[in-house]
């Protein structure tokens, strides 16, 4: 599933060249998860003003409204003067003056939504949720530790649900843990300030080396240029069930939380 580092991956790789460019049409083929809103015919003749993202959703604000989209599970976007021809996975399309963006989710688990700004009621209900940017100045410290210690849930289900921090997906959340030194079943209401502390830079530096990897690409990621991403090979813990630690030696473990694998180390993650 494309987590914050890929998303903001994909925004990068065609952000700036999109900006600017005028909606000639747009296509949408089978339904995905949420409506889009409005006829297709609606948005052709608005201009794509910017792209910025919210947590694992990217808004692409437009002369009128904005469109929200979200990769879902199995998405991915690509932009080009020129794309293949649609193929079964290929869900929706802008033509735009400066190229064609598509989105392409076999999963159809993906959605683009359109709303008239992002505080319209069906902006807030995909938004309104979503905790801190981890790698904006607003992912404070003291806010971090007392949304940890209001909740009693294992703090990699705390981490995955996306209300106290976004966007720390399954992947970094298990590094993030190894990092900072912490088990993955422990409760965050009992994980000390200078613990917590430390999971907050980890968070901040695991998803800043994502960034600057690409992402992760463990199957069919790429950007929106076609780049795929790296960060697999520099994982301390995720996907290595059964090797020797890189730090101490000890056999990763894999345990199943919320029908999700966690990966840590038994001695480097003690408690």
């Amino acid at each position: 599933m494309p987590e914050l580092p890929e998303v903001e991956a994909t925004r990068l790789s065609f952000a700036d060249r999109i900006a600017g460019a005028r909606i000639q049409s747009a296509w949408l083929g089978k339904p995905l998860r949420w409506p889009l809103g409005v006829p297709p015919a609606r948005l052709a003749g608005q201009t794509v003003r910017g792209v910025r993202r919210r947590g694992k959703y990217l808004l692409l604000d437009l002369d009128e409204g904005l469109l929200l989209l979200h990769l879902g599970m199995s998405g991915s976007l690509s932009f080009a003067p020129v794309l293949p021809q649609r193929g079964v996975h290929d869900h929706f399309e802008l033509a735009t003056t400066r190229g064609l963006l598509r989105l392409n989710d076999p999963r159809r688990f993906g959605a683009v939504v359109w709303a008239d700004g992002e505080e319209a009621s069906t902006a807030r209900k995909l938004l309104g949720g979503l905790g801190m940017e981890p790698l904006g100045e607003t992912f404070d410290l003291e806010a971090f530790v007392a949304g940890l210690k209001a909740r009693r849930a294992a703090i990699k289900q705390v981490l995955l649900a996306g209300d106290v921090v976004v966007g720390v997906g399954n992947i970094y959340a298990s590094e993030a843990l190894f990092l900072a030194g912490i088990r993955p079943t422990l409760s965050a209401a009992r994980i000390s300030r200078p613990r917590a502390g430390r999971l907050h830079a980890a968070i901040r530096e695991v998803l800043g080396r994502a960034l600057a990897a690409g992402g992760t690409t463990l199957r069919n990621y790429s950007n929106a240029v076609g780049e795929r991403g790296t960060f697999q090979f520099d994982a301390k813990v995720y996907g290595r069930e059964g090797l020797p630690c890189k730090v101490c030696g000890t056999p990763i473990k894999a345990i199943r939380q919320g029908q999700r694998a966690t990966f840590f180390c038994p001695h480097c993650q003690k408690t």
